[in-house]
């Protein structure tokens, strides 16, 4: 076996079920307790569920049939493969005499911790790492001795330094810019300053300024040139800023197929995702409009009372919100009052749970996720390869605003995505940084 050993936390595998793969070389222990924890969650319909599942389908394959290996789970330890370490299951989870005082009742968590400090007294000789999303056991786990650290696959390196979307351009040459406002573009081999000095992200939008004279621009990789980006109505929603403006650019070009709006509460990122489905609703079968529900208790909806609509309705309200502010912007029995009543009617305007979506594949369709922060790096990937032809997605979220236990600014599955396809020729992100909802709520967001 090798001499590093990272012992993991129930969480770490709900996080990322083929977390197998992601520690190189170094052997894997998995407490029996986790395994135990484990099987509690395997039935169900959400992303947990699923992920308990296919740990478990990897464990049996791994440990089971009839081309099991003559090693055991429960003993040696199942080499994963050329170039990694070996797993292996920690039985002695008991509370063993200097832990008694230290670990009481009956917590899985305590009977983990209590397996990791064992297989440390029984094994001097080896580099022992306690792995867990919980940020309170890693305190619990450190209290006692432990060398404990966050799971970071997946993790970026820097939120700080995460892809906005903007930049702002100062001095640009005034010809160059009464050109660009003029002829509404500029080939790329004109624009001085992109070409010599910055990087041309795909889809990267600007501010530029000269003197009293700004405008705003987009870098267009499809027909290699500088354009500008004008303020567009949405449905009856205006931009109120330069990057709501952006914003909307994105959200309504078809040749954009993935868009990441970022941005505290009351920045407009749902609102002006959702108007922007709406304007392009003959140009797609469907909009479908989702958001995570974050279990309770880790109970999966079905425990509330009533009927699946009324389950869901709670969870789904913001979204419902949105969509009865865009309407009364318009009077009662007007055109376009209609038009959403209509659109839900015949179901081409659908509010769903993100759990329902699992196994469909979703052509010519507007697809919009809300909340996306409270989404693992494996879920978001889970959601874009569902994306059939013609479909476009996007995801709406406060890197700072998470709502699940073991997901952070860092791990979570909308920062993943800003921090992976930052420069793709398909995907758009804007950072939305000034909110509009009121001056109360941009003063309570700045403040409190």
């Amino acid at each position: 076996m090798n001499n590093i050993v990272n012992i993991i936390d129930t969480n770490v595998i709900l996080h990322d079920f083929n977390c197998l793969k992601g520690f190189g070389s170094e052997d894997i222990g998995i407490p029996i307790t986790v395994l135990e924890e484990i099987d509690d969650f395997k039935k169900g319909h959400n992303q947990l569920n699923f992920s308990a599942r296919e740990f478990i389908r990897q464990i049996d394959e791994l440990s089971g049939g009839e081309n099991a290996p003559e090693a055991t789970l429960f003993t040696d330890g199942i080499d994963l493969g050329e170039g990694r370490g070996k797993v292996f299951v920690i039985t002695d989870v008991s509370f063993r005499d200097d832990l008694k005082n230290k670990l009481s009742g009956n917590k899985e968590d305590n009977f983990i911790l209590s397996g990791a400090v064992n297989y440390i007294e029984d094994h001097p000789n080896k580099e022992v790492k306690f792995v867990t999303k919980d940020m309170n056991l890693r305190i619990k786990a450190r209290a006692l001795g432990l060398v404990a650290i966050d799971y970071n696959e997946g993790k970026i390196k820097s939120v700080e330094e995460l892809f906005t979307g903007v930049q702002t351009i100062e001095d640009i040459d005034d010809d160059v810019l009464s050109k660009l406002l003029t002829n509404k573009k500029i080939p790329i081999e004109e624009f001085t300053p992109l070409k010599d000095d910055l990087p041309l992200n795909p889809n990267k939008f600007y501010i530029l300024k000269s003197g009293k004279k700004s405008a705003l621009a987009k870098y267009s990789h499809f027909e290699k040139q500088i354009e500008q980006v004008e303020s567009k109505e949405v449905f009856g929603i205006y931009p109120k800023n330069s990057e709501q403006t952006f914003a909307i650019d994105a959200l309504l070009d078809d040749r954009i197929r993935l868009v990441t709006i970022s941005g505290t509460a009351g920045t407009g990122k749902t609102l002006l995702a959702l108007a922007s489905s709406l304007a392009m609703r003959k140009n797609y079968k469907q909009i479908f409009l989702s958001r995570p529900i974050v279990p309770l208790s880790n109970k999966d909806i079905g425990y509330l009372p009533g009927t699946a609509q009324n389950k869901i309705e709670p969870y789904m309200q913001p979204l419902y919100d949105n969509l009865q502010f865009i309407q009364n912007n318009f009077k009662e029995g007007s055109a376009q009052y209609e038009i959403i009543n209509e659109l839900q009617m015949r179901e081409k305007l659908l509010i769903s749970p993100l759990a329902y979506i699992r196994g469909r594949t979703l052509s010519n369709v507007y697809f919009i996720v809300d909340e996306a922060q409270n989404l693992s790096p494996h879920e978001v990937k889970t959601i874009i390869t569902r994306a059939g032809v013609g479909t476009k997605v996007v995801f709406t979220g406060d890197i700072y605003q998470i709502d699940t236990p073991f997901l952070d600014s860092g791990s979570n599955g909308l920062s993943y995505i800003i921090d992976r396809l930052e420069n793709q020729e398909l995907y758009a992100h804007i950072t939305l940084r000034k909110g509009e909802r009121s001056e109360l709520s941009e003063l309570a967001s700045k403040l409190l």
